[in-house]
């Protein structure tokens, strides 16, 4: 997946750097660069952007106050080399602040930030075809809302749903494995070979288990990593 940049400074270099660092990224693309917010307002018209690089002290309208007319894209990286503007920035949900001169290892760092929050909005953003699933219960068909779900246990050739509201488990006949490929990956993980979770209702982590009320649910070596990324990306 590649994402478009824009960058918008009022010093010559500034942009030049940011150009050269945007082209020797394999998943960045240059939508294009401008001198001040107003050029960038015009463009962003015309065009879309995933992603802008933008200084805060320009003439006529500062980074800041560009920023905050902006809807949910492009996300910002701030550039500048006052470092008291950072709390600012961060107050109109600025992913990343990049005090000058900037370093390549240092806008590494900020562009893999934008993109596993851009992957994530991509992936979260798509519409659901489905909020609900039937399965076999008691000699039934039974439709369970995904939204009442809190885990999944597996236990050998069933599957039992645990649900919201103290409503009694069910108990169905299944593969964990066919069942995890009907549900939405949006919403749930699998974060154990006997347990799927509702990442929607997941509260409190402790000591690698994810707790629900009394119940505490393993996360296993093999899906840790994966656990763990989600986790990380909440902290955006």
């Amino acid at each position: 997946m590649t994402f478009r940049c824009l960058i918008v400074d009022d010093e010559p270099l500034a942009l030049d750097l940011l150009e050269g660092y945007v082209a020797k990224t394999p998943f960045l693309t240059l939508a294009g660069r401008c001198s001040s917010a107003f050029q960038a307002m015009e463009m962003l018209e015309k065009s879309e952007a995933d992603l802008m690089f933008l200084d805060i002290q320009m003439p006529g309208l500062s980074g800041l106050e560009f920023s905050r007319s902006l809807k949910d894209r492009p996300k910002v990286i701030f550039t500048t080399a006052f470092e008291q503007y950072a709390l600012e920035g961060f107050k109109v949900d600025a992913l990343d602040y990049l005090l000058k001169p900037i370093s390549y290892p240092e806008f590494l760092n900020a562009v893999n930030k934008a993109k596993r929050w851009l992957e994530h909005f991509e992936k979260t953003s798509l519409p659901e075809t489905r909020n609900s699933i039937f399965v076999k219960a008691d000699y039934k068909l039974v439709q369970i809302e995904f939204n009442s779900i809190l885990y999944i246990e597996g236990l050998k050739d069933y599957v039992k749903f645990y649900l919201e509201a103290n409503e009694k488990p069910i108990l169905s006949l299944m593969s964990m494995k066919s069942l995890e490929e009907n549900l939405p990956e949006s919403k749930f993980m699998r974060v154990h070979r006997s347990f799927i979770v509702n990442l929607d209702k997941i509260k409190t982590i402790e000591r690698n288990r994810i707790v629900f009320g009394k119940e505490f649910i393993p996360i296993s070596e093999n899906y840790k990593e994966k656990f763990h990324k989600f986790v990380n990306e909440k902290f955006l």
